[in-house]
């Protein structure tokens, strides 16, 4: 299974993300911002970092990417697509997740283990986990707080959609303590923390994050069955 991870113009954490996809089985395929089409993927990565310096707002310019077109008509399709850090930023503010990241409430930058609750194993990303499940990955972020009205928080509570919740404390003031998202029909997941950090031993704090990349790649291969 063929999975792209874009770089964009600040990305820092794409060489990671195409490891982590190397790791759990899958052939990385490296996608540029300026891309007219995704080069025959079965699904896609945006990654962390500051894409385009983070100018106007996280993500903000990202979404105007030429790869971002493509990368929201292929979501729509249905085809994976995993936002981590500011990839979540860039989900959310190309509207195929909803709500927004805004400045941790401490107004600090942090970066540490962080233990996560999955909530669901409902998606194309968590499919190997169970709910329930504790898992940590790293966190790493100034701008990671989750927010979001009202009727769209019970909303995503109501419909399953909260997939990762933070554990031991709320880093960054997200509401609910929400770590990660899906859409509706679950091949869409944003999150902060990043899995592909916990990917090989020594490494980082464990394995844990390796789950959504396998997860990604069992869907795939269960839908070509």
């Amino acid at each position: 299974m063929r999975v792209g991870v874009v770089t964009f113009p600040g990305s820092l954490d794409d060489g990671d993300a195409r490891r982590a996809v190397t790791l759990a089985g899958g052939e990385a395929v490296a996608l540029w911002h300026a891309d007219a089409d995704l080069h025959g993927v079965d699904a896609v990565v945006l990654p962390g970092g500051f894409s385009y310096g983070d100018y106007l707002r996280c993500g903000a310019i990202a979404r105007f990417a030429p790869v971002m077109t493509e990368v929201v008509r292929a979501a729509g399709g249905g085809m994976p697509v995993l936002g981590i850090c500011n990839g979540f930023q860039v989900l959310c503010e190309s509207h195929l997740l909803p709500g927004a990241l805004v400045r941790n409430d401490h107004q600090k930058f942090l970066c540490k283990d962080q233990r996560l609750r999955v909530e669901s194993s409902a998606t194309a990303w968590t499919s190997t986990f169970e709910a329930g499940q504790e898992i940590t990955i790293p966190l790493k972020n100034g701008e990671g707080g989750f927010v979001a009205d009202t009727a769209t928080l019970d909303r995503l509570e109501g419909e399953g959609r909260v997939v990762f919740r933070y554990l031991d404390g709320n880093p960054n003031g997200s509401l609910r303590d929400i770590a990660g998202i899906s859409n509706e029909r679950g091949n869409v997941v944003g999150l902060m923390p990043h899995p592909e950090h916990a990917v090989e031993e020594l490494f980082g704090p464990g394995l844990d994050g390796l789950g959504l990349f396998t997860s990604v790649l069992t869907a795939g291969l269960e839908a070509l069955a």
